[in-house]
């Protein structure tokens, strides 16, 4: 009975070993995926132009002045 026991304890700390390990790996490949950290810059050419943004050097970071995504 104790073998069981000890068994479905196992079990359980897999399961949620698991979880937690894809838990983090999804807010990772999401935090780089959506959240760039902007490149740094001296002046506006050194940012990287994308279609339809407005990317320019503010305080020494690019940013995009867009107001595209609000739509």
């Amino acid at each position: 009975m104790q073998k069981g026991k000890n068994m479905v304890k196992m079990l359980k700390f897999v399961y949620v070993a698991i979880l937690f390990i894809s838990i983090f790996l999804v807010l990772a490949v999401y935090d780089s995926k959506y959240f760039n950290i902007a490149p740094p810059c001296v002046i506006d050419k050194d940012c990287p132009q994308f279609k339809n943004n407005n990317v320019r050097c503010r305080k020494g970071f690019c940013v995009n002045l867009s107001v595209n995504w609000i739509k």
